[in-house]
């Protein structure tokens, strides 16, 4: 279960019962996995990617945010494994859950051997997917345009005075996908192809949203953007030089 012989994957069991939560825990902890705990997440992303986090035990119905507002946000900029823990009745939240892009559900009651089962193959094809990453980035490039610079290995953008900015998994597929083909209309099917790893639905706009964040890293008016253009009713093109 471990990622090599001293490194345990780590799980943040996100979920406002404490009685749940309580039982979660000791359970994952007594198999050997590093465990945190939190009743609300409303700062997931940023948990997820500052502490290094496996996999996400995401309870649906929380204060603040709910599970389903999480999972589409944490699904837009992380790979991070999601099981969804719900009520027995939320059939039709599980199925909305998997469509944002959950991996997987739970139901309370829930058998704590099934969530054991669910949760270590959950972890294997996560590990498998970021091995699998490391090996292609170990062979990529950087690309280089107008003064900027984006390096593959290490994610990171740097603008033409030197200021460097490691962009999250989901900006980095969708900006190296348009630098791979500069001035090619690139359509939302093709671009969501590249940055997730699983299903999407046609009402996905993550790829809108992080076209946003990317102009306002790139200095890009939204109104008159110089590298990031719009293709109305076609898609994304990027328009810079390449080099």
């Amino acid at each position: 279960m471990n990622q090599n012989a001293n490194t345990p994957y780590r799980i943040l069991i996100v979920e406002d019962d404490l009685a749940s939560r309580s039982l979660l825990s000791s359970y994952l902890s007594k198999e050997g996995y590093s465990v945190s705990e939190t009743e609300q997440a409303d700062d997931l992303s940023t948990r997820v990617q500052n502490e290094r986090i496996d996999l996400v035990l995401l309870d649906i119905n929380l204060p603040g945010k709910d599970g389903l507002t999480l999972t589409r946000e944490l699904r837009s900029v992380s790979s991070v494994g999601i099981i969804l823990v719900t009520s027995k009745g939320d059939e039709i939240d599980r199925i909305v859950g998997l469509e944002l892009g959950a991996d997987d559900y739970v139901s309370k009651p829930f058998n704590p051997r099934e969530l054991l089962v669910r949760a270590k193959n959950l972890l294997w094809r996560v590990r498998d997917s970021q091995q699998a990453r490391a090996s292609e980035n170990s062979n990529s490039q950087q690309w280089l345009f107008e003064g900027w610079s984006l390096n593959a290995n290490k994610r990171l953008l740097t603008d033409p005075q030197g200021v460097s900015e490691r962009l999250p998994e989901g900006e980095f597929k969708l900006l190296s996908c348009l630098l791979a083909t500069p001035g090619a209309i690139l359509s939302r099917d093709q671009l969501m192809d590249a940055i997730h790893d699983r299903e999407w639905t046609p009402n996905d706009r993550s790829v809108d949203v992080m076209v946003g964040r990317l102009r306002r890293k790139l200095g890009d008016n939204p109104a008159n953007p110089h590298f990031i253009l719009t293709a109305h009713g076609a898609g994304y093109m990027f328009a810079g030089e390449v080099s």
